[in-house]
């Protein structure tokens, strides 16, 4: 579809703590919201009415059915539905479908109509403190288009967390992972940081570390954990074993973290992990490059102790 012609690279914008928003509707009526998602988790847009849907047994209610796409099955999920916005059939035969990619989890968002793709810095994303009072929040952050309209960006962790939550992480099978797994005492004894902005990246993070008892400090912005560790100053490398962060946050990205983490002696040599759903080729390379110790996909987090504990050793 022509509105995702000529994206530039993912990581290329990133490096320099920018992004490509595609911003769609969920409705044809005037008032309706301008919502946006990373270009790079997009494969295409296609027509609805083009695409037969097959009806699943018992599925979530949001889970409408599956459509057979070059070959490959894809679940379809009512985007509307769950932003509370009803879609009349006349409606739904004239919608599209945005086709996405989680971490090799291939969905299928029913949109009304794709609208056009925009270049943001992180700084222009904002993150209102509104957005995260409540679990069943599902905006994420938000920034401007050009005419002053709000664009929201949602929280698609969540939307997969409610509906097909097999494909997250399974906190249980994680801590099998570690059982026998010998603890070193920087990390038993000290606080791993971690920059996340996803409210349900962070409930499975947070589950993960207390049932394994160990200490965690959550920021919801990569600029919040850069700001702590300025503060810590020479104590950063003492109590802090290791540093895991996110690459699409709002005012700062993950890989200007990992610079900033890079060039400050006193943290220069802590362990960093990159933990994303933005995992093309290109990212971990760069994540590399930059100076993180080791990426790992956000969805399939089971070995996240492991990779800390030995990148840990590995910095010895």
């Amino acid at each position: 579809m022509s509105v995702l012609d000529n994206v530039d690279a993912a990581t290329n914008l990133a490096k320099n703590n920018e992004l490509q928003l595609l911003v769609f509707r969920v409705s044809d009526r005037v008032d309706s919201a301008y919502y946006a998602i990373n270009v790079f988790k997009t494969r295409e847009v296609v027509e609805s009415k083009n695409h037969r849907l097959t009806q699943l047994p018992s599925p979530h209610p949001l889970l409408e059915g599956t459509i057979i796409l070059r070959e490959m099955q894809i679940p379809i999920l009512n985007l509307p539905a769950w932003l509370g916005v009803p879609l009349s059939k006349e409606d739904i035969q004239k919608s599209n479908i945005l086709v996405c990619d989680f971490n090799g989890i291939i969905i299928g968002l029913r949109i009304m109509s794709a609208f056009r793709v925009v270049k943001k810095n992180w700084n222009e994303m904002h993150a209102p403190d509104s957005y995260r009072l409540k679990d069943e929040g599902v905006v994420i952050n938000d920034t401007r288009l050009e005419d002053g309209s709000l664009c929201l960006i949602l929280d698609y962790e969540k939307l997969l967390a409610d509906v097909i939550p097999q494909a997250l992480v399974n906190v249980d099978k994680d801590l099998e992972v570690i059982q026998g797994i010998k603890i070193p005492a920087k990390l038993k004894n000290g606080i791993v940081l971690i920059a996340e902005d996803s409210k349900t990246a962070q409930r499975h993070l947070i589950q993960l570390f207390e049932k394994a008892h160990l200490s965690m400090k959550l920021f919801n912005n990569g600029k919040k954990l850069i700001e702590y560790v300025n503060a810590l100053g020479e104590k950063a490398n003492q109590i802090v074993p290791a540093i895991i962060t996110d690459i699409e946050m709002p005012e700062m990205s993950g890989f200007t973290v990992i610079q900033n983490l890079r060039a400050n002696k006193f943290t220069n040599n802590i362990p960093i992990i990159v933990n994303s759903s933005m995992t093309g080729d290109n990212n971990k390379r760069e994540s590399e490059n930059l100076g993180a110790d080791a990426f790992i996909d956000k969805t399939k987090s089971s070995n996240i102790i492991p990779l800390i504990i030995s990148v840990m050793e590995k910095h010895k």
